[in-house]
């Protein structure tokens, strides 16, 4: 589940349409290889539509504190 958008640094839509069969490894070449952008940076969301305009996937790099933690 997403939380409320204005908590993102940046949001980048894809134009055109993505296939939604790709994972998150896949979405994650998409965005290093085609569009040239680190995947993996922090409160940034990737957004990709389908050929059919009502289904959107997402791309979004978080770290869970307590992993590290120890817990």
């Amino acid at each position: 589940m997403l939380r409320d958008s204005c908590g993102y640094a940046k949001i980048y839509i894809a134009v055109g349409y993505t296939d939604l069969r790709y994972g998150i490894d896949g979405l994650a070449r998409k965005v290093k290889g085609q569009f040239n952008l680190d995947p993996y940076e922090k409160n940034v969301l990737f957004l990709f539509c389908g050929r059919k305009s009502d289904r959107i996937k997402c791309l979004l790099w978080e770290v869970c504190p307590s992993r590290f933690r120890g817990q």
